[in-house]
């Protein structure tokens, strides 16, 4: 069975209740003075902001949560505590000045400290019970704790705000660095009609304005890379205050401000931990399209498994796969062309004489070095070659020929067509 709890203030006679409450919110509105007054003493960096009749929202606030708590005590302390919503705003206020809620916390404390001091000695006026008193202390502070909660309300709001305001920004300059030079957007004003003259470093003054607005130093150098989600809900890579990161995107996009700095390769790898995609070569600022062209050719290609998935790759260490396999409709018309002797033979000797003719190709070595690179005997290699030379006959000594038929070779290769 439940024993119910004995309420100290329940017991104190209503007229008592109705008297100390009278006494109270007579004394409102010069504590509520008395409490800035006091607050300003100790916190003389304290902004008074007026509300839209000229007083201090401050002084509003003070006086509004005197008289809620008053209201609260006369209906009864175990109720809902009311709030004024004024203390959302102070909250927003230190999130939209980039302070912490420490000031403000500390700023309502001695204004409860203070209010309690005054609300004491009304109590022993009218002769109020100490334990009722008690048990209204308690409800003081619990009152202080929504104070307290409000404003963490309005802080986070504020937060969140000034975030996605920021990632709107950040998203906008990405689209412009990403822009081709043609449209990119140029200054405004005077001249610009004729194209305004670009700013430092030749950076159009409308970039810089965009990078200043979220506080990102320019670089001379970025990497632009592309990723692909492990999943839909996978959580944003931990990526440093300075890389631009667009989690928009069906394939979200970073630019990496110096990417050749000491260490920044390595804190890229383990910020993009359990995400595929890649890092485009290092160019300058104003050619960051050209870095996001070479990463997004990289992901199609570990789309398409022929590059390595679960990690964020370098293009500049696949350059021969960037090079020879995107092209694929002029690679496979070239391949067609020069490896149509391969026709008349089966698959699968076709298959051996072309990777004995990149052999060759690559190292344009003697029997044994070929044998020893493809696993066979030397005569082996002798016999293939000799029939390499009657199928290409003398395309074998025409250099454009052979380099061409090393292209095709070696897209065949990165293909998974031969070993």
């Amino acid at each position: 069975m439940v024993t119910a709890v004995r309420s100290a203030w329940r017991e104190v006679p209503p007229y008592q209740v109705r008297q100390f409450a009278a006494l109270a919110l007579d004394e409102v509105p010069a504590l509520a003075q008395d409490i800035l007054r006091e607050i300003r003493h100790e916190y003389p960096q304290l902004p008074l902001v007026p509300d839209e009749f000229g007083e201090p929202r401050a002084l509003v606030g003070i006086r509004q949560s005197l008289e809620h708590f008053v209201a609260h005590m006369t209906s009864g302390l175990d109720r809902p505590h009311v709030h004024p919503r004024v203390f959302q705003e102070f909250g927003r206020g230190e999130g939209m000045q980039g302070r912490s809620l420490d000031a403000l916390q500390a700023i309502y404390r001695l204004g409860v400290r203070l209010a309690w001091r005054r609300l004491a000695e009304i109590g022993q006026q009218v002769a109020i019970p100490a334990p009722a008193m008690y048990e209204l202390a308690e409800s003081g502070f619990e009152y202080l704790d929504g104070l307290v909660a409000e404003s963490v309300r309005g802080y986070a709001e504020a937060a969140a705000r000034q975030a996605g305001e920021r990632l709107r920004l950040q998203r906008r300059l990405m689209d412009q660095l990403f822009a081709s030079p043609g449209k990119r957007p140029r200054g405004s004003g005077a001249g610009a009609a004729d194209g305004a003259a670009d700013g430092a470093g030749g950076v159009p003054p409308a970039l810089a304005e965009r990078a200043a607005r979220i506080g990102w130093p320019l670089p001379e150098r970025v990497a632009v890379a592309v990723l692909l989600r492990p999943a839909r809900e996978a959580v944003a890579p931990a990526v440093a205050p300075d890389v631009l990161l667009d989690m928009e995107c069906e394939r979200p996009r970073m630019v990496v401000p110096e990417p050749d700095a000491p260490g920044r390769r390595e804190l890229l790898g383990r910020a993009a931990a359990g995400w595929s995609g890649a890092i485009g070569p290092a160019v300058p600022l104003l050619d960051a399209a050209k870095s996001l062209r070479w990463a997004g050719a990289a992901v199609d290609l570990t789309e398409r498994g022929l590059l390595p998935a679960g990690e964020l790759l370098q293009c500049t260490e696949h350059t021969e796969a960037l090079v020879l396999l995107p092209p694929e409709e002029l690679i496979d018309d070239l391949t067609r062309r020069r490896l149509a002797p391969l026709d008349s033979c089966g698959p699968t000797h076709g298959r051996r004489l072309a990777e004995t003719l990149l052999a060759w190709l690559e190292t344009r070595g003697g029997a044994p070095e070929i044998a020893a690179r493809l696993g066979v005997h030397p005569q082996t290699v002798r016999y293939r070659m000799r029939q390499i030379r009657e199928l290409w006959g003398g395309e074998m000594d025409d250099p454009d020929r052979r380099f061409e038929l090393e292209l095709v070779l070696r897209a065949r290769r990165l293909r998974g067509e031969l070993s």
